[in-house]
């Protein structure tokens, strides 16, 4: 399976796990058939949205400008201004991604994607309230901060926060790097996408007041793409001051793409298209669908060239991302934001699904999948995985290294380095509970924490939201997750005492239906995959 097809898989897994009293004049009430109309104000204009049982819900609000025609690869504009009062009572389109025929029910896909959701339980003098924003996954390539999973509602209510989830550009669209072949002009356009993400927490910052939210108490939270989102966010100048905790949920990324790298894919882009380095403004014009496809193309020729990177990402442009975010060592420029950092137990059973004849897995298969994945003789992986599981089977061991190459190594570095700043604070998770789903053999897998975050176990399945097990252990992790939004420390009466992270101790909240403290586990596989990794 490809990267991108890969990606694409996990957005579907991921979907499918898939009021207040009148405190501001900013803000009233009309009787609605579906539930109370509420109108907020906003810095271009009026919004309403549907209040329910006291959450008070905005849908596809604009916090940018079209990024279509001539704004394409250029750092986002602010909204138009409108008059009025406009409809924010649905999602707005996601960015563009879709190469073949669109999935039933998904959201129209628009370069207009600027725009996002709050779910906040009430509106005006928001003080000393957290905001929460999401930060979707799908690497940088796809996925959406719209859908059941994502909402925000249960969240809202249960914890006393505003919750902000937001789409972006992606892809060729976000993160196609034309600085060295176009001029200063584009020279951020390696990073549009997450230009758009800075645009979006302005917003936060300008207006979620009005919204309920405190805006000097935001927490950036993401899994997987959104994780490394992020990750990117707490290395990048223009983010500096919008956010004050970060959360990276399986997403842990230490280097991003150079500018040797960027360029040349762009110039595999150009061929691909016919254009030459010179008509870039032709590129603005090339139809969104003839520009996936060639972007595509281009991805399919292209080598990882970091484990565990995907495609589309942010360019090391020495402006926007003056370097590599966490490599050699952590941004000081956001050495004083606390971190929560965390992955799954067996994350790559989302990806390798856990078949009758993967899990009849041998030695030898075991031996020629895990020297694909780590690129070399893979006896000193093996044997030290073995060692820290002696009762593993193949199919568990390949899990195990599979999961850890990068994605469980990586996030443990990152809590180190960031732990090594001697700054703020790092707390490190590993989620352990085991879904029902699937046949009963996917384990821990990537995505399978996010319900439990955002409390909605109602929609996380069939079998789990029959679960009472389920939803106590979201009731711990989400108000863990709140606690670290308002606190900058998730300690909470209902978990073990949670220590911070150092290079010592390697304490870790493994969540699970008895959660527990273990200082460096699986400490023999730690070693020998730091080594495959260079970071011994």
């Amino acid at each position: 399976m490809t990267g991108s097809s890969n990606r694409r898989t996990f957005v579907k897994q991921a979907l499918l796990i898939a009021g207040a009293q009148a405190a501001s004049s900013h803000w009233t009430r009309l009787a609605a058939a579906d539930g109370v109309s509420v109108t907020a104000a906003t810095s271009a204009g009026s919004v309403r949205g549907t209040s329910i049982d006291g959450i008070n819900v905005f849908k596809g609000i604009p916090y940018g400008g079209t990024t279509a025609g001539s704004n394409r690869f250029m750092p986002p504009t602010r909204p138009l201004a409108w008059t009025g009062v406009r409809d924010a009572l649905a999602y707005g389109p996601t960015a563009p991604q879709t190469t073949g025929a669109a999935r039933a029910g998904a959201l129209p896909e628009s370069e207009d994607c600027l725009v996002l959701n709050v779910f906040t339980p009430a509106l005006g003098n928001g003080r000393g309230r957290p905001v929460m924003v999401w930060l979707h996954g799908g690497g940088f390539s796809s996925g959406s901060g719209s859908g059941p999973i994502l909402d925000g509602t249960s969240l809202a209510r249960t914890s006393d926060v505003v919750v902000v989830t937001i789409n972006h550009r992606l892809n060729v669209f976000g993160f196609t790097y034309l600085g060295d072949v176009a001029g200063p002009e584009f020279a951020l356009s390696g990073g549009a996408g997450m230009l758009d993400i800075v645009s979006a927490l302005q917003w936060v910052r300008d207006n979620i007041d009005r919204f309920g939210g405190d805006p000097n108490l935001v927490t950036i939270f993401g899994q997987s793409g959104g994780g490394r989102k992020v990750a990117t966010l707490m290395s990048m100048p223009m983010a500096r001051g919008l956010f004050h905790r970060a959360v990276i949920e399986s997403g842990a990324v230490l280097r991003l793409t150079t500018r040797e790298d960027a360029t040349h894919t762009t110039d595999l882009l150009l061929g691909e298209l016919g254009l030459a380095r010179g008509q870039v403004r032709e590129l603005q014009r090339v139809p969104m669908a003839q520009l996936l496809a060639a972007n595509a193309a281009v991805n399919a020729k292209l080598p990882v060239r970091e484990p565990g990177q995907t495609a589309n990402s942010p360019t090391v442009d020495g402006k926007a991302v003056p370097a590599h975010p966490w490599d050699p060592a952590g941004p000081t420029i956001s050495a004083d934001i606390p971190l929560l950092i965390g992955y799954a137990r067996t994350e790559e059973t989302l990806y390798d699904r856990p078949t009758p004849e993967s899990l009849a897995l041998d030695e030898a298969g075991l031996g020629q999948r895990a020297a694909r994945r780590i690129g070399g003789d893979p006896s000193r992986v093996i044997d030290a995985f073995r060692k820290g599981h002696p009762d593993a089977t193949p199919w568990d061991l390949w899990i195990l290294i599979a999961t850890d190459h990068p994605r469980g190594t990586y996030s443990r570095e990152l809590a180190k380095r960031k732990a090594a700043q001697n700054g703020a604070p790092a707390f490190l998770y590993r989620f352990d509970w085991e879904t029902p789903e699937g046949g009963g053999h996917m384990r821990s897998p990537h995505t399978v924490e996010i319900p439990f975050v955002f409390n909605n176990i109602k929609v996380a399945g069939p079998l789990i939201s029959k679960m009472p097990a389920a939803q106590a252990l979201a009731t711990k992790v989400s108000a863990a997750w709140v606690a670290f939004a308002r606190t900058g420390n998730p300690n909470t009466p209902a978990l073990p005492k949670w220590p911070v992270y150092t290079a010592a101790s390697r304490d870790t909240m493994l969540f699970n239906d008895t959660s527990r403290i273990e200082q460096d586990p699986d400490r023999v596989c730690r070693l020998a995959m730091e080594q495959v990794l260079k970071l011994a």
